[in-house]
């Protein structure tokens, strides 16, 4: 009887200690942290001095720009003859030897690239470096027609070209306006790179005014950098192609990328619609850009500079020298002068300047703020042409010659004994020109062009009269060698 009363008090004191390690472990539960998660999303944080939105943010919707601008960029293809060197630039062997075959079955260099319609009877911007020097342009449309195109005009310095196609009621993008833009603005890259139909690429307005080095002259003064950077992604065969806000009106015209393979790897560069607008005008007008010029030699102000000078803001480009008889120094701008702003628009580098510049012709009043001895002043002054005067630049044959950026003289008649030549002009002078760019170089005597004997200047001259497609230069060097040129116009 002892032994059950053992049995059943050892089972109580069990059921007892068991009871109170349950109620200790649920204890211990409840201390512990819970992760479930009673609601899908986190709460959101308010942070102090913070306006937040009630409802949902709507995203950028791109769809509307998209289709307004597809359907308005065009491929572009373009043919050259293929070439082995100078000496067939215009003709080949089979000229002198003959050949029984009587077509030209070379094969020609062909590249492309992207163009845009600005007008609903076919006129088309792009690149210059895309149609330059092409001896046949086909272009085609969205809709996948295809047309042949003639060159209407181009502008190195700026890198655009203005072609036109036989064709009307055509899609066209109207424009925008590149100042206004702001960095951090969405944009769209519209091409057609590969043929198939327009492509789109989505980015942000990255900077603007950027300088890049790309379109540079000998002479470091001709070219008009003050590209739109944007991460939109542009990739080869986009040049030419549309750079469009979110309302899908053209800012801008894709012209090249940064990258160090040649393919898309982050920033791509467009030309400002602004200066495009004064291109294509002046190209449609007189057949050639007319470069407006202030007539000073200009650097970007940096601290060190200011520091130097005694500037109190760093802001502006510095005058470091004037042209004789320019606009600037006639109208009173010294060296050491800051140009802070033309017109409307603030200037604080030269890619700015070079920009509200190029958005005007020889001729146009502007008003220039400048900062002198740290004060401000107001200057008017008339701009020039590079010629000087404020005269309309034509697209004629003393316009070519003056185009071809070289100067002459008699060849001297021991040089030409020694040659063994009878005449030539020779080539004493080079700027940045048609004779420098096809690959002339000074000394070059010049004997025929067009196989006509050169024996003046008035020789060159008459030469560039009834100038039409192009022109064959043949010369001597120096040292004996003879060289071709082919210049087309």
């Amino acid at each position: 009887m002892k032994k059950l009363f053992g049995f059943i008090g050892a089972a109580l004191l069990g059921a007892v200690i068991a009871l109170l390690i349950f109620k200790a472990i649920q204890s211990d539960e409840k201390a512990l942290p819970t992760f479930v998660n009673s609601q899908p999303y986190p709460l959101p944080v308010h942070y102090v001095d913070q306006n937040i939105h009630a409802g949902p943010q709507m995203l950028t919707d791109f769809t509307v720009a998209a289709d307004k601008t597809i359907h308005a960029v065009v491929h572009i293809k373009t043919e050259y003859k293929r070439k082995s060197s100078n000496y067939d630039y215009y003709f080949d062997w089979r000229d002198f030897f003959g050949d029984p075959r009587q077509d030209d079955t070379r094969p020609a260099y062909v590249s492309a690239g992207s163009g845009v319609i600005i007008s609903e009877d076919g006129y088309i911007v792009t690149n210059n470096h895309v149609i330059e020097e092409a001896d046949r342009i086909e272009v085609t449309l969205n809709n996948k027609r295809t047309y042949e195109a003639s060159i209407i005009g181009t502008d190195p310095s700026t890198d655009l070209a203005l072609i036109k196609i036989d064709c009307t009621e055509l899609p066209f993008i109207e424009y925008g306006d590149s100042d206004d833009l702001k960095i951090g603005e969405w944009v769209l890259a519209v091409g057609n790179p590969f043929n198939l139909t327009s492509t789109v690429t989505a980015g942000i307005v990255s900077a603007k005014a950027r300088n890049i080095n790309i379109l540079q002259t000998r002479d470091n003064s001709s070219a008009i950098e003050s590209f739109i950077q944007t991460d939109a992604a542009v990739n080869r065969g986009n040049s030419g192609g549309a750079l469009v806000n979110t309302r899908g009106e053209l800012v801008g015209i894709n012209a090249a990328i940064a990258s160090g393979t040649g393919f898309y790897s982050g920033y791509s560069f467009a030309i400002p619609v602004n200066i495009l607008k004064k291109v294509v005008r002046d190209l449609m007008e007189f057949g050639i850009a007319q470069r407006a010029m202030i007539g000073v030699q200009i650097r970007d102000l940096d601290s060190e500079l200011a520091d130097e000078l005694g500037i109190n803001e760093v802001k502006g480009v510095y005058v470091a020298g004037l042209t004789t008889n320019g606009s600037a120094k006639e109208a009173g701008i010294t060296v050491g002068d800051i140009i802070v702003g033309i017109d409307n628009a603030k200037i604080n580098s030269t890619s700015e300047l070079l920009e509200a510049v190029g958005q005007r012709r020889p001729g146009d009043d502007v008003l220039i703020t400048v900062n002198r001895n740290n004060k401000k002043e107001y200057i008017q002054l008339t701009l020039k042409n590079i010629d000087g005067t404020t005269e309309i630049v034509q697209n004629n044959f003393e316009n070519y010659f003056s185009m071809l950026g070289a100067t002459f003289e008699p060849a001297d008649k021991d040089e030409l004994s020694r040659l063994h030549i009878d005449y030539g002009i020779k080539v004493v002078g080079l700027e940045n020109g048609k004779l420098y760019a096809t690959g002339i170089r000074k000394g070059l005597i010049i004997t025929k062009i067009d196989k006509a004997p050169i024996r003046t200047v008035t020789d060159i001259k008459d030469a560039f009269k009834d100038v039409s497609g192009g022109i064959l230069i043949e010369g001597v060097y120096p040292d004996g060698m003879r060289a071709y040129y082919g210049i087309g116009f």
